[in-house]
């Protein structure tokens, strides 16, 4: 067994080693993170793997295969872990020796490289060595922040940028700061070192700590890592721009995922870094994110100088009022994303309160439509259309309460009704099944908000009310509901997202009703417009792999038309960049004349039947980027109740499809 057969060996093991979380992501199992059990319960995305042998856990921000996370869970060499499952490394076909964290790595080879092994390595001769964890306490940094970011040590490190630039650079004693799986840093430990050559970055260059700009608490901004490293060991949070050259880049970061909590700017104590702290804020504020300025270095150059020359005082800067204000209004934007929790209003919409009448396969709760989408909703863009007042909305509400009823957070961003409007039709659609379907029983929505009405019914109506609501209740607090009028754009819908994330620790199916309203990014015409929202909503479903559903409206042109892909048109974004394309029309629809001297006539037929009881709807699976197309459900829809109900196909509408498959 040569090194990579047994790697692949050790890989393998992955499914009966580790705990299986709930999810599946990309077609693959996902698993409990060992390093913080990430994916533990219903919630979280676990470790996940895109090609099935290197795995990320987004919460700890770990990348590996198998191997790597039994040699960093265990603080095993790759030697011990191969020993441990019976591989020796001393066996005739094994193919080459382990390389140590001292020797350069090989940069012929054009693809990233992933520093993993290294990191390791560097780990554990960093714990071993009494000297350089010497210098890290001369650095007022502990060995538990150390531990924390995987800080490593290397005793003869020479660039391997250099060397492969045919260079021979000497060797050097480095502490190693890793940046990110494919970068680090390599600080000289030795005072003897020319300055210029004190501190070298290694691979693709990453900011140190950027996962905290998507966590809960404010985040210090400094220019060094050592210097973000002593803020977090004050007890504050921090993220280092390498140098002040990296401040573009880092607004750069920050236009493309908006930091979630406030900044706080504390760069060097020098012309050059007050001069880039200045171009950092204007930057920010630009952007519209949050950010104080804080001298944490008082008298002296650096942070980290203030660290280890007058600790006490540093302390107190770091959890000083600044921080307090910051961390204030951290906290009140977290309040604010969680009162979007419909359990949060549902006393108020009760009446209890004075208020005036907000990835795994998940079912939809209709099983024909499950079946239909190979069992239900995965990480992607689903889109679904109509013409007005044909019940998308209520459709997809009603999909939105049957996800929640089973303990999935569900972002739903209305950006037409109102939050109580929605809450009234989910409790109204409550009261037709709780009165065993009597729709002389039931009540609509208007009868649901009209307190004047509530006052006059009688005692077995407001029960059925009140027995409605308290159902409601038992899974509203998965459900939340984003009120807006023309000021949400993608870039909002994509920060609420990770706000839910890191709030929550859970990722939510997101609901945007609807499409064409959404607010724009930037002049350009209607088309442009969506053209640009369809493919942000894709990729916030490919980054965050989450399940996006979003309604998309037709023009009048569609009102008379079977709908098909060319009802899309409008925006070609929608038919290609859609994983899932769904159109809701009467049941019927195909069969009627489209000729131009029938259309009056065809017009009455249409409204005759939006004006039965139920509606016969029909949903038509156009596009199915990775299943069967043409597939039609058949439902009954009691508009008056806000409820959709699988049904047959009607008699004049049954058959087979072309592919031999029933319609359902």
């Amino acid at each position: 067994m040569n090194r990579t057969q047994a790697r692949e060996y050790i890989n393998n093991l992955i499914h009966s080693k580790l705990v299986k979380a709930p999810k599946r992501i990309s077609g693959y199992d996902t698993y409990v993170c060992p390093f913080c059990a990430n994916g533990s319960g219903t919630s979280g995305t676990g470790i996940s793997t895109r090609d099935g042998k290197h795995y990320k856990c987004f919460k700890c921000d770990f990348y590996g295969d198998y191997l790597a996370i039994l040699r960093k869970r265990d603080n095993l060499s790759e030697k011990e872990a191969f020993e441990r499952h019976g591989i020796s490394l001393f066996h005739a076909n094994m193919e080459m020796p382990e390389r140590t964290a001292s020797e350069p790595i090989d940069y012929t080879n054009s693809e990233p490289i992933d520093y993993t092994n290294f990191f390791l390595e560097a780990q554990k001769a960093l714990r071993g060595n009494p000297e350089a964890l010497a210098y890290l306490q001369s650095r007022g940094i502990s060995a538990a922040t150390a531990e924390r970011f995987s800080l490593g040590y290397v005793s003869d490190w020479r660039s391997p940028a250099a060397v492969k630039n045919g260079k021979n650079p000497p060797p050097s004693q480095r502490l190693i700061i890793p940046t990110g799986s494919g970068s680090y840093l390599a600080r000289a430990i030795s005072h003897n070192t020319d300055p210029a050559y004190k501190l070298m970055k290694e691979g693709t260059a990453d900011f140190f700590n950027k996962q905290a700009l998507q966590g809960a608490v404010p985040v210090f901004i400094t220019e060094a890592a050592i210097d973000a490293l002593s803020i977090i060991e004050a007890g504050g949070e921090a993220c280092a721009l390498g140098s002040t050259s990296g401040v573009n880049k880092f607004l750069d970061l920050c236009r493309a995922e908006p930091p979630i909590v406030p900044l706080i700017l504390s760069l060097d104590n020098d012309e050059a870094g007050q001069k880039a702290q200045e171009k950092l804020q204007a930057g920010l504020e630009a952007l519209n994110i949050a950010c104080f300025e804080l001298n944490t270095s008082g008298r002296y150059k650096d942070p980290n100088e203030h660290l280890t020359s007058d600790s006490e005082a540093f302390y107190a800067i770091i959890r000083g009022d600044i921080f307090e204000v910051a961390n204030q209004e951290a906290e009140a934007v977290k309040k604010k994303h969680l009162e979007t929790a419909v359990a949060y209003h549902l006393k108020a919409f009760a009446g209890e309160t004075d208020a005036s009448a907000d990835t795994p396969v998940i079912s939809t709760g209709f099983s024909l439509l499950d079946e239909a989408l190979d069992d239900g909703l995965y990480a992607g863009l689903y889109v679904i259309g109509a013409i007005s007042s044909l019940g998308k909305t209520t459709f997809v509400l009603q999909v939105a309460d049957q996800i929640a009823k089973q303990g999935y957070d569900v972002l739903l961003f209305s950006l037409e009704m109102s939050r109580y409007e929605l809450m009234a039709k989910s409790i109204s659609r409550l009261t037709l099944e709780n009165c065993g379907g009597k729709t002389a029983n039931a009540k609509t929505t208007r009868g649901i908000l009209a307190g004047s009405r509530r006052k006059n019914y009688t005692f077995e109506e407001k029960e059925l009310i009140e027995k409605s609501i308290a159902d409601y209740a038992e899974y509203s607090e998965y459900l939340y509901i984003h009120e807006g009028t023309g000021d949400i754009g993608v870039a909002e819908v994509r920060q609420e997202v990770q706000k839910h994330i890191s709030f929550t620790g859970n990722t939510p199916v997101v609901i945007i009703d609807y499409l064409q309203i959404l607010a724009p990014a930037e002049s350009g015409t209607d088309k442009q417009n969506t053209d640009k929202a369809v493919l942000d909503l894709k990729r916030l479903s490919r980054d965050k792999e989450i399940p996006v559903i979003a309604i998309s409206s037709f023009n009048r042109d569609n009102y008379t038309a079977p709908v098909n892909l060319a009802s899309f048109k409008e925006s070609g974004a929608i038919e290609y960049s859609s994983d899932i394309l769904l159109g809701l029309q009467l049941a019927g629809m195909d069969e009627l004349s489209q000729s131009d001297n029938k259309r009056t006539e065809t017009i009455k037929l249409i409204e005759s039947k939006k004006a039965a009881d139920p509606r016969k709807a029909q949903l038509k699976v156009l596009k199915n980027r990775n299943g069967k197309t043409g597939v039609s459900l058949y439902y009954d829809y009691y508009p008056m109740f806000n409820i959709f109900k699988e049904s047959e196909a009607p008699k004049s509408d049954a058959g087979w499809n072309n592919d031999g498959m029933r319609r359902i």
